[in-house]
């Protein structure tokens, strides 16, 4: 069974983002730069299916600028066999992806695309969803533990009455939630290995794709600071700000 695995070069999580002085978007010149945490943990749950004998073949996908190669030469020292890049300059917001995902899909052949459920710079969680729409296969959405046997995936996930358990027909999209698996980290003989690894690059027009926005981001702005908490005397005085001041009561 073959495995494709989207991922992600984002901002790295441990960074404070800034805000451009022009307010267009983010500041990213000289910001460290990694792959989307859940889509280490979808790159980590391919390794697994395949350490389990599920799965044969993992390939790792990604879709921007020429230094995404950095982050698919990370999902290579992973474990996937091989990497896609789909090279373009342009502003990629999630139903282009999702086309481009189809794509690739398409000529691929994978049995199963797994993908974090959300990147943690737009946090659209949409891409997944809309790619099983386009595919017109099944999903299964924050997996939290995913089973995989007879041609059909279960899938434990996290939704907001509890857990809840589906079982889906392959081929199929699942996306990951935190608690799924904690990712391995890079060893250096696998880094290494991973420079020799295959790592093909292509186009959007050579997918047949047009990634024109169909969004506008009229501007980015940093959320208001916080006010400090203050301290009450009693509850008597919890109560009136919460009535007068907050206005929850």
């Amino acid at each position: 069974m073959k495995i494709l695995v989207p991922v992600k070069r984002v901002i790295d999580y441990n960074v404070k983002v800034r805000v451009k002085a022009d307010q267009t978007g983010v500041e990213t010149a000289n910001v460290k730069m990694s792959m989307n945490p859940f889509d280490e943990i979808a790159i980590e749950e391919a390794v697994k299916l395949r350490e389990a004998g599920v799965a044969t073949e993992i390939v790792a996908v990604s879709i921007g600028m020429t230094q995404c190669q950095e982050t698919l030469r990370t999902a290579l020292a992973m474990g996937a066999d091989r990497a896609i890049l789909v090279e373009t300059a342009a502003e990629i917001q999630p139903l282009a992806v999702a086309k481009l995902l189809k794509a690739i899909v398409d000529k691929e052949a994978p049995q199963l695309v797994i993908l974090g459920k959300q990147a943690i710079d737009d946090d659209s969680n949409q891409t997944g969803q809309m790619l099983a729409a386009l595919l017109n296969w099944p999903q299964a959405t924050f997996a939290s533990k995913v089973t995989i046997a007879n041609n059909e995936a279960e899938v434990m996930r996290e939704i907001d009455g509890g857990m809840e358990t589906v079982a889906i027909k392959l081929p199929a999209i699942i996306t990951t939630d935190l608690r799924l698996n904690t990712p391995r980290y890079a060893t250096l003989p696998n880094i290494m290995k991973a420079k020799k690894k295959p790592l093909d690059v292509m186009t959007p027009d050579a997918l047949g794709v047009d990634v024109t926005p169909r969004l506008k981001t009229l501007k980015v702005v940093e959320p208001a600071k916080r006010k400090g908490g203050v301290m009450v005397a009693d509850v008597a005085a919890l109560i009136d700000k919460l009535k007068n001041e907050a206005k929850v009561i």
